[in-house]
């Protein structure tokens, strides 16, 4: 009986939380080297997506940092690999990289950022991973994300 009243409220105010952050999402990060998600999926009826990324842990970037990063599946290691060389001054991610869809800078325990991307960029029939660039973080801390 709750259940029913509380949807009929919802239905009567005209909000619908399901739906009210369909084209938006936040991921956490952590000093143990961990995402809490492992697969995100944006709805095609959104435009764009935004992706805020949060670290709830206590080092720094220079020492735990995180990013979010998001390639074709196939492309993530290299993205990752040639991030390595461009250093924590370009966030681990080699300039001007091409395979880079979107990505967040590189956050140290306490903060937050986010990207927003374009859905139209990106295609139902491809696969996509999420990762950290931070070196030798994308073992533990990648995911899938899918269009549709």
């Amino acid at each position: 009986m709750y259940k029913q009243l509380i949807s009929t409220l919802f239905l009567l105010s005209g909000i619908n939380p399901v739906l009210a952050n369909e084209c938006e999402s936040t991921i956490d990060s952590t000093d143990r080297m961990l995402f809490d998600k492992s697969a995100m999926s944006i709805p095609s009826s959104c435009k764009t997506f935004t992706v805020t990324l949060t670290h709830s842990g206590k080092m720094g970037k220079d020492i735990m940092g995180h990013n979010w990063v998001l390639s074709e599946k196939n492309q993530a290691q290299a993205v990752a690999t040639d991030g390595m060389t461009a250093g924590i001054d370009n966030d681990y991610l080699k300039p001007d990289d091409s395979r880079i869809l979107a990505a967040t800078k590189l956050i140290g325990g306490g903060m937050k950022t986010s990207v927003t991307v374009e859905v139209a960029k990106l295609s139902s029939d491809k696969e996509y991973t999420f990762f950290c660039s931070f070196p030798g973080h994308i073992s533990m801390m990648k995911g899938t994300l899918s269009v549709g």
